[in-house]
C-alpha cells in the first residue's frame, strides 16, 4: 500500500480551490463541482496521492449538490474522523496516504446499497476514465467499474 503517498509536486500544482478544500478542510459551493454531473465509467483518485477512492459504479445522484458515493473503492484508503466544526457532529472523510480532506459521510444513503452517502468535493478528486485505468496503473480496479453499453 506504500505506493500511494503525499506528493509535493502534486501539492504544488493544486489550484487555489483545490488547495483550500484538500489542505484547509474547505468545502466547494454546492452544485459547482466538476464531477457532480460526471456519468462516465472510471474511478476517482486522490488529487495529491493518486490513491483510488471511489468507483463510478458506486456514484449516485443524491441531490445534495456534491458528488455522492455509496462506499469507497478501497476502504483502507479512506479515513473517517469525528468532526465537531460548525456546531455539528459529522464524520469527516480524508484520504489515508494523501491526508487530503475529501468531504463527509452521512447515514442517509440508499438503504439497499448500505445506507451511506459519501459526500465528496470534486476539488479533492481526479477522475481516471475506464479507458485510461490500465495505463495509469489502476487495472486492478476495472472489475469495480461498470460496463456501459
Amino acid at each position: 500500500m506504500a505506493k500511494y503517498q503525499r506528493d509535493p509536486d502534486a501539492l504544488a500544482q493544486l489550484d487555489p480551490e483545490q488547495y483550500r478544500v484538500t489542505q484547509q478542510n474547505g468545502t466547494e459551493r454546492p452544485g459547482t463541482g466538476k464531477y457532480l454531473d460526471n456519468h462516465e465509467p472510471g474511478i476517482y483518485v486522490d488529487l495529491v496521492s493518486g490513491e483510488p477512492l471511489f468507483a463510478s459504479s458506486d456514484k449516485y445522484e443524491s441531490g445534495c449538490g456534491w458528488p455522492s458515493f455509496t462506499k469507497p473503492i478501497e476502504p483502507a484508503y479512506v479515513n473517517e474522523l469525528r468532526d465537531t466544526s460548525h456546531g455539528m457532529i459529522r464524520t469527516e472523510v480524508r484520504s489515508t496516504n494523501g491526508d487530503s480532506h475529501l468531504g463527509h459521510v452521512f447515514p442517509d444513503g440508499p438503504a439497499d446499497r448500505g445506507g451511506l452517502r459519501y459526500c465528496i468535493n470534486s476539488a479533492s478528486l481526479r477522475f481516471v476514465h475506464r479507458d485510461e485505468m490500465e495505463a495509469e496503473g489502476y487495472g486492478d480496479y476495472l472489475d469495480q467499474v461498470e460496463e456501459l453499453s
